[in-house]
């Protein structure tokens, strides 16, 4: 195919404007969709779907990060930027959203000063229609100089996007009128790109008051605002959250979820006897033992918690469609201030609630280095969704399924940023640095199943692939370590304990007696963990030959045990410590290859992973100690090793904080 038979569309917007849907929409990939700046990192590209290219040319449309403007603010501002002006799209379809034609135009007008065909998407016509607003279409492209189509991406039918298509294919290489021109502004004057800008926005505002009717005045109180004085309320908005996060692992964990998970751990298990039967008497016992306790045995304990899984990930899907989620960043902002971030911040955390890695990309759309970086090393403090099998687990296991436990993780994880945040802000020597946050809401819609489905299904989908590539490999390994002692002689019926496994994870698990799980089969579920935090469960079951931890009926049956807590000899406050120590410490290891990255600097990503585990431990200290003497009225074991360690610990963190206020009082002297 020449180069004359494909047509690169890039595809530009704001933050917000229904970019991404369109992205999906039109080239049918499931690229993450949220209600804020940062969801595409990276450009990312796709064909355009057969029915909607009616051309018989080769159509690629590539979806760049939200801009608000071509001088780049953020680094994904940047990644916009250079693409469109060094990559020579054939065409760029600029999607607008219809209800804020005020934001949106200031970046169109940037766009068609470039020299590049440009259609505008003129986004979220159905939403205008509802409020009563009408767009003269036609005097809007005549104003602006180039083509404007209407569409609706999150419409099956009769949404405009094959005429949308259509219209890229007919301008490209078209040459178009700039209704602005810039090109005498000097970029290196910042006051004469102030003055520019200035001009820029009073011709927008001229083109909006010209083909734009409003019926609702826009300084009329709406449904909505009454809605966010309680949602987004400075103090209502934190119970809300917590009683929505409540609901949500309610429905997951307890009710929903379980329902599903009966029926998956029955195919499991059906699994596991046929290979049994397969294999027979004759087959070697190490064999048998790699693939019936290792890789069917260890696997399938982790995936008999997808159903639990999606359904979370479904109903956070649901939620973040609405708008909600982008009113926690707003809940949040006042709390993030104090201690040194902007409610910018909550995004990556946020997002790092699906998957860590994302999570920690997305701290690149922070402008301020130092807060970029702290965001980046306390960004994986939420749990992610590999770590949901491990509190299903502990949950399920030591708390009868009370969703209070999931609940709680959220919150501590948010308690540990807000600490982190504030420790770290003061050994930078920037205690005294403001931070500001600006962001649009969305408006509340009826969330789409449609896309939270597709969302859910998409996460499912990784959790499978890890399970059988990763997961598969480490709980194989760990069975061969298990069954081997260092002279590689099978290890007998008993003697687990000279195992490869058993002395390696011993020495942690000298480490981790202050903390209540000092058994080296914990150890070793803990330091897999580090590979994936999915192989926490799956090495529990390796260990401890469990082949079902959904029913603890089937538990018991296996193992000879009363119950999980028997098998794994914790008491219920020293699983929720083990709990916090696995959430709480530093993530896999993928996540830290990100870190790696966005922080750029060996000496800060050094400084991030011994932040996580010095956390980690001192938090799982003080739950195992405190909650074991408040159920038993005595301290738990290896108090005093713990606590020199973290008094040892806390005090090298004073003395940093000490150094880092010394600092910041110097450059405030300065200032002055």
């Amino acid at each position: 195919m020449s180069r004359q038979d494909i047509v690169k569309i890039a595809l530009t917007g704001n933050p917000n404007s229904g970019k991404t849907t369109l992205f999906n929409a039109i080239t049918g990939k499931i690229e993450k969709v949220g209600n804020w700046a940062g969801v595409t990192i990276e450009k990312k590209e796709g064909d355009i779907k057969p029915n909607l290219n009616k051309s018989n040319l080769h159509i690629t449309a590539v979806d760049l990060p939200g801009a608000y403007s071509m001088s780049p603010f953020t680094s994904e501002e940047s990644v916009t930027s250079t693409f469109v002006k060094n990559e020579n799209p054939d065409a760029i379809i600029n999607i607008v959203d219809a209800t804020n034609l005020s934001r949106s135009l200031f970046f169109t007008t940037q766009l068609l000063e470039l020299n590049i065909p440009v259609v505008v998407a003129l986004n979220k016509s159905d939403l205008t229609k509802k409020k009563k607003t009408k767009i003269d279409i036609s005097k809007l492209s005549s104003l602006l100089g180039c083509p404007v189509i209407e569409t609706i991406s999150t419409q099956g039918s009769d949404n405009g996007l094959e005429k949308l298509i259509a219209k890229a294919v007919e301008i490209k290489g078209t040459g178009q009128k700039a209704p602005f021109d810039s090109k005498g502004v000097n970029l290196a004057d910042e006051s004469s790109v102030r003055e520019s800008d200035k001009k820029r926005y009073e011709f927008v505002k001229d083109i909006v008051g010209k083909v734009e009717i409003k019926s609702i005045a826009s300084d009329k109180k709406t449904n909505q605002d009454s809605l966010d004085r309680i949602i987004a309320h400075k103090w209502l908005g934190i119970p809300i959250f917590a009683l929505i996060m409540w609901l949500v692992f309610s429905i997951s964990q307890t009710y929903v979820g379980p329902f599903f998970a009966d029926t998956l751990v029955g195919w499991i298990d059906s699994v596991y006897a046929i290979a049994e039967s397969m294999l027979g008497d004759e087959v070697s016992p190490l064999l048998a033992a790699i693939l019936l306790d290792g890789i069917i045995g260890g696997v399938g304990a982790v995936v008999g918690f997808l159903p639990l899984i999606m359904v979370l990930f479904f109903l956070l899907a649901l939620l973040e469609d609405c708008g909600y989620m982008a009113r926690v960043a707003v809940v949040m902002d006042r709390f993030f201030k104090k201690v040194g971030l902007s409610g910018k911040s909550i995004i990556p955390m946020v997002i790092g609630t699906g998957c860590a890695i994302p999570g920690v990309m997305a701290t690149r759309t922070i402008k301020n280095e130092r807060q970029r970086r702290t965001t980046a090393m306390l960004t994986s403090f939420m749990p992610c969704g590999a770590k949901l099998p491990v509190i299903a687990l502990f949950a399920g296991a030591f708390f009868n399924d009370a969703a209070w436990v999931g609940t709680l993780m959220y919150f501590v994880g948010i308690a540990i940023i807000f600490v982190g945040a504030l420790v770290i802000v003061r050994i930078t020597g920037e205690k005294n640095a403001r931070a500001f946050f600006i962001m649009e809401l969305p408006e509340y819609r009826i969330p789409s199943i449609k896309r939270a489905t597709i969302s859910m299904l998409s996460s499912g989908k990784a959790f499978i692939v890890k399970a059988g590539t990763i997961i598969l490999l480490s709980n194989a390994t760990v069975q061969i370590m298990q069954s081997f002692n260092w002279k590689f002689q099978m290890v007998a019926e008993g003697a687990e304990s000279t195992s490869i496994l058993a002395t390696v994870a011993s020495p942690f698990a000298f480490l981790l007696i202050p903390l209540g799980f000092g058994a080296w089969q914990l150890a070793a579920a803990a330091i897999t963990g580090f590979i994936a935090k999915e192989n926490v469960v799956g090495t529990l079951a390796v260990v401890y030959g469990i082949t079902n931890f959904i029913d603890t009926e089937e538990l018991a049956l296996v193992t000879g045990a009363s119950d999980v807590a028997q098998v794994m000899g914790l008491t219920s406050v020293a699983a929720l410590s083990y709990l916090m120590f696995n959430l709480f410490t530093p993530p896999c290891f993928a996540a830290i290859g990100a870190m790696n990255s966005e922080l750029g600097s060996k000496k800060w990503l050094g400084a991030a992973i011994a932040f996580q585990f010095g956390m980690g431990y001192v938090v799982s200290f003080i739950t195992y100690q405190a909650g074991t003497f408040i159920t038993t009225g005595s301290l738990g074991t290896g108090f005093a090793a713990g606590l020199i360690v973290v008094a040892l610990l806390i005090s090298y963190i004073g003395y940093l904080m000490k150094k880092g206020n010394k600092l910041a009082d110097e450059k405030l002297a300065m200032a002055i």
